[in-house]
């Protein structure tokens, strides 16, 4: 649960701590404006996994490609963002493709790390679909190797978590890393 007072006070202090002043006039409202924005993200985190059984005949690979997202470094509460690409193979039942997109946005809106949020989509997916196997490939630039540190922006980080048949059969593994990469 987000404590709308806790993130002013701390945001304020972090712009003293900076050197700032909070009371200028582009900063007043800053501590205010990021507390609403933890708080919207705390709304977009939940969703209904809405499945459907009547496809249940449905055995061939689903993919979504290019699933846009942006998270924040848990190390520097910098930003990173890039694609998230998840592919299932259903078992009975399917998902709302929307869900997809939902279930991306939800593990993204807190600080995080890309190993972490491959692997919580992944689990997540596998947990509530039950599928034959899931794939998820992301790709993403982070800001804290872009503009700090190496200071080296435009790279792009690649981590994937394979379950199931993705895991265990080479033949849906290549199928679903081709249809990642081709455009």
């Amino acid at each position: 649960m987000i404590d709308r007072e806790k993130i002013e006070k701390a945001i304020r202090l972090f712009l003293e701590g900076i050197g700032e002043d909070p009371d200028r006039e582009g900063l007043r409202e800053t501590p205010q404006r990021v507390a609403r924005m933890w708080e919207e993200f705390e709304k977009l985190r939940s969703f209904d996994m809405k499945l459907f059984e009547e496809f249940g005949t449905y055995n061939e690979m689903v993919l979504v490609k290019d699933i846009k997202f942006y998270s924040l470094c848990e190390h520097h509460l910098l930003p990173f963002f890039g694609s998230v690409h998840i592919a299932y193979i259903p078992d009975g039942v399917i998902c709302g493709l929307s869900k997809l997109v939902r279930t991306v946005r939800s593990f993204s809106l807190r600080p995080q790390v890309q190993e972490r949020l491959t692997e919580e989509i992944a689990d997540f997916l596998e947990r509530e679909l039950k599928p034959k196997g899931v794939g998820i490939v992301v790709e993403a630039e982070h800001l804290c190797i872009s503009m700090r540190g190496a200071m080296s922006p435009g790279h792009l980080t690649v981590t994937s978590a394979l379950r199931g048949v993705f895991l265990k059969d080479m033949k849906t593994r290549e199928e679903f890393l081709k249809l990642v990469k081709s455009p």
